[in-house]
């Protein structure tokens, strides 16, 4: 079985910024991509960031360019979502998400950790 934990998730001031984490763990597998996604109070899931775990190339939503980075660790299994400027209308919960080859393609997400950004 393949298991996506998430943290990094708090409370903080309009303008300031957190990092999120998520790690892969499992056996025989290959990670092929993860990404981020949001979902607000009352809303649909929504994409955020996405990055190819063979060659690093990357994707955003335009609503967190120039303000989120999205990186990984490939030793570690691990991906990261840097989030600069935050304003209250990021306030959601984030979820990681991965997509893993073990002989076919299987989609993962993680349990949701929780961002709040005050006024």
């Amino acid at each position: 079985q393949v298991q996506l934990v998430e943290s990094g998730g708090g409370l903080v001031q309009a303008g300031g910024s957190l990092r999120l984490s998520c790690t892969v763990s499992g056996r025989s597998f290959t990670i092929y991509d993860m990404g981020w996604f949001r979902q607000a109070p009352g809303k649909e899931r929504d994409f955020v960031a996405a990055i190819r775990w063979s060659g690093g190339g990357t994707d955003y939503a335009d609503s967190v360019k120039g303000r989120f980075t999205i990186s990984r660790d490939n030793a570690k299994n691990t991906v990261y979502l840097q989030m600069n400027s935050l304003k209250p209308e990021d306030t959601a919960v984030y979820y990681c998400k991965a997509r893993c080859n073990r002989g076919s393609l299987y989609t993962y997400w993680g349990q949701g950790t929780q961002v709040t950004v005050s006024s």
